[in-house]
């Protein structure tokens, strides 16, 4: 017998075995699809934190894929104890090798359990800030303000310095305006109190907008300005106030000053 007729002989043995094996890749994973879109509903009608649904939807994702792979091993008559075996040497062999990724998996579980933002969030990591998109079990997605997406491995999350723009309702909005010192300061500060009072978006609580003289600078009076907005507002709050301020000097003749060299020449 020819090795081509015992190659052709074997294959027919394991024809069936084949065929199951591709049975089970294939229907396992049609349910892992249809799983994944039932619990997704199911998550979205007990109004689950976004953040861990999608870590949750990830984790059984892969899950799923590594009982289906070893169930297709086995159809194959591949023995159970090899595959543990093989499993237990290649978990020996990746873990060496990706220690980075094992780190990342945990930093997953941190920002899951310690929850320092959440999806939608508007967070610094780092030097990167963004809109928090996705928590993965590897990366955290941020889209920053001109749509870029950026993948931050979740150890580096864990590690860094994380500020969430977006955590609490209320931000005090802090502005400071330059007044020349020729003009009258204090004139300005009225100007200035009657703006950010009048505009609509500014909170009486838990303060009251506070203008006061905060420096004598290199080129003019500094005047210091805080203010409670929500959070939503603070953004197009402090555009207007700051376009605002500036149509209000221009109509009483204060004069806002900017950088400049003045030269002196003296005879002799």
């Amino acid at each position: 017998m020819t090795m081509t007729e015992r190659f052709l002989l074997r294959l027919e043995d394991m024809l069936p075995n084949l065929i199951a094996a591709v049975i089970i890749l294939v229907a396992g994973f049609l349910i892992t699809r249809v799983t994944l879109r039932i619990m997704g509903k199911g998550l979205n009608l007990k109004h689950v934190d976004p953040t861990i649904h999608k870590f949750l939807m990830s984790m059984v994702k892969v899950v799923m894929t590594v009982i289906i792979v070893v169930s297709a091993l086995s159809a194959v008559k591949v023995p159970m104890s090899s595959i543990i075996a093989a499993i237990g040497t290649a978990g020996i062999a990746i873990g060496l090798a990706l220690q980075d990724s094992l780190s990342n998996v945990a930093g997953g579980f941190v920002i899951l359990f310690a929850k320092p933002f959440k999806c939608g969030d508007y967070v610094k990591i780092g030097t990167d800030e963004g809109t928090v998109d996705a928590i993965s079990m590897l990366y955290t997605r941020l889209l920053t303000v001109d749509n870029k997406a950026v993948f931050i491995p979740n150890s580096n999350v864990a590690k860094s310095s994380v500020t969430n723009f977006t955590d609490e309702d209320r931000r005090r909005l802090e502005i400071r305006f330059a007044v020349s010192y020729r003009d009258d300061f204090r004139k300005a500060e009225k100007l200035i109190r009657e703006v950010i009072e009048g505009h609509q978006k500014i909170l009486t609580s838990p303060e009251k907008p506070l203008v006061v003289m905060d420096e004598h600078g290199s080129h003019g009076i500094i005047i210091l300005t805080r203010s409670w907005v929500k959070t939503a507002d603070y953004w197009q709050t402090k555009w207007d106030i700051l376009a605002a301020v500036k149509d209000t000097f221009d109509a009483n003749g204060i004069t806002i000053p900017f950088d400049q060299m003045d030269v002196h020449i003296t005879e002799k």
